[in-house]
């Protein structure tokens, strides 16, 4: 499997697995109605470990456009690579939010809340001030892209059959999904409160492309207003982290 079809697989299993989990708690008459932001945080972090580890050996398991320019401005990835992985991952957020609708279709029809069903695709602030979103994006983003930077293959002695040792990799390369899914579990519980933490503009504007199109039965606008702020700052966030990551290299 080459690096583009990974990058739109996992990142249509991320969306599918974490609005899911969404539609699961907000929408009526389903098995999880009313569980919680709890449930809603451990699903998207669960989402986050099945996108990465099946992409991550393919492609490196970027899954977000922040991630991707982020890894080329740190000289992490060619730059002519970088369109291919965008729209990939993309079309993945669309796909995911589309799988979600036909998944929960019969739920969204018997859900008056038109709020409550755009959440099942993308995000919004619960107090609306436009300049403390950006921030709370920026810096939600920052406190996930850092840690991918700084999670460095380690090297672990451990014994074979013959009763010899080898050496092998043990980091980033080989358990990158279990980390980056326990910072944004922890992202999600502690700063996830405000915005609903985007921190993908894949996971935002391609699930909100979606609800735009789809026939969402008693659905609202899909906030275009505010659609920039997810996809603007989670980019600045990981520039920034991309940056400080380089000097404390």
């Amino acid at each position: 499997m080459n690096a583009i079809i990974a990058e739109f697989i996992g990142t249509t299993l991320l969306v599918l697995f974490g609005n899911g989990v969404v539609a699961n708690v907000v929408l009526g008459r389903t098995k999880g109605n009313g569980s919680g932001w709890i449930v809603i945080t451990a699903g998207w972090a669960l989402g986050v470990f099945v996108g990465v580890f099946c992409a991550q050996p393919f492609s490196g398991a970027h899954l977000n456009p922040a991630v991707t320019l982020a890894m080329a401005a740190a000289n992490q990835l060619a730059w002519p690579q970088v369109p291919a992985y965008l729209l990939s991952q993309m079309l993945g957020g669309i796909a995911g939010g589309a799988l979600v609708y036909a998944f929960y279709r019969e739920h969204f029809k018997v859900t008056d809340d038109a709020g409550a069903k755009l959440a099942c695709f993308c995000t919004a602030p619960n107090i609306r001030n436009i300049p403390q979103a950006f921030l709370c994006e920026v810096v939600g983003t920052f406190a996930l892209i850092l840690p991918v930077f700084l999670m460095t293959d380690a090297i672990a002695t451990i014994p074979t059959a013959t009763g010899a040792t080898t050496e092998i990799k043990v980091g980033l390369g080989t358990l990158g999904a279990l980390p980056v899914a326990l910072v944004v579990f922890g992202i999600g519980l502690s700063l996830g409160g405000t915005t609903g933490y985007a921190i993908n503009p894949a996971r935002d504007l391609g699930p909100r492309i979606a609800h735009a199109l789809l026939p969402v039965p008693g659905k609202r606008d899909s906030d275009w207003g505010y659609a920039w702020v997810p996809v603007l700052a989670p980019i600045l966030g990981a520039l920034l982290a991309a940056a400080l990551a380089s000097l404390l290299r």
